[in-house]
């Protein structure tokens, strides 16, 4: 590791010792939690129906299963998010995220951070009513080792406050080790759908996952529908084949 980045005197001024926790936005919790209690019930009453029920599907239970699963974890993630989403820890020397369901480690050595900017689609949500009247600011952080990078925004701390403490620490970091001045650094790529997000946007990737569940179900459904379709061709030649039997046989007698 190239060690001549790193300026001595600022990092004397760093907190020796301690881990700074930054949790997650109280109503994105709230929120997340009443969503997914209705919906885990939905999924175990749809999955047992399909199971045991008049109707048995396997393949909708399966998806119902499945469903079921992916609620569990996004309502036991709000619980790990409220008490970090984001930690500095001046004992281990390293930034902790939370991204998805897996913690992300960055080390001082190779951390940097920097302002960050909105995508398309939150510019537009930021610009509209319903983006609040409060200006959204935006932070990366960022393994210069690694391609991707990790952003958050002061809609996603539990604070405006916290958003701004975080900023200032890792900004501190970030200029003390001078990771960015790495021969072998990966330089950033400017714009606005360049950011690798961090899990501060779980939403967008619930959504993601319900997407691809969505398919899922819309694929079983066409494969229930042919299937059904079959069945009830090969009744009907069946049938056909049945009356023509019966006609022939009748016919012999006569």
């Amino acid at each position: 590791m190239e060690t001549k980045t790193i300026d001595e005197s600022k990092v004397a001024k760093l907190p020796k010792e301690g881990v700074h926790c930054f949790a997650a936005n109280g109503k994105q919790i709230t929120r997340r939690r009443i969503i997914t209690i209705p919906l885990m019930i939905a999924f175990v009453v749809l999955a047992v129906f399909f199971f045991v029920g008049s109707y048995k599907n396997i393949i909708f239970a399966c998806v119902s299963v499945a469903c079921f699963i992916i609620t569990v974890l996004v309502f036991v993630h709000t619980f790990l998010i409220a008490k970090y989403r984001i930690a500095v820890d001046y004992n281990e020397k390293k930034i902790i995220l939370r991204y998805r369901y897996s913690l992300i480690t960055i080390p001082f050595e190779t951390f940097d951070a920097r302002e960050g900017e909105p995508d398309k689609a939150e510019e537009l949500l930021d610009n509209s009513t319903l983006g609040g009247s409060e200006k959204t600011y935006y932070l990366v952080l960022d393994n210069v080792l690694d391609d991707a990078c990790y952003q958050t925004t002061t809609k996603d701390l539990a604070s405006r406050e916290d958003f701004f403490k975080l900023k200032e620490e890792v900004f501190a970091i970030a200029d003390a080790y001078g990771a960015r001045e790495l021969e072998n650094a990966i330089k950033p790529e400017y714009g606005k759908d360049s950011i690798k997000k961090t899990d501060v946007n779980t939403e967008e990737n619930i959504k993601d996952i319900v997407s691809n569940v969505m398919e899922e179900v819309k694929e079983d459904k066409k494969k229930a529908v042919e299937e059904v379709k079959d069945a009830a061709e090969e009744a009907v030649e069946e049938a056909a084949e049945e009356v023509a039997e019966e006609a022939s046989e009748d016919a012999k007698e006569e």
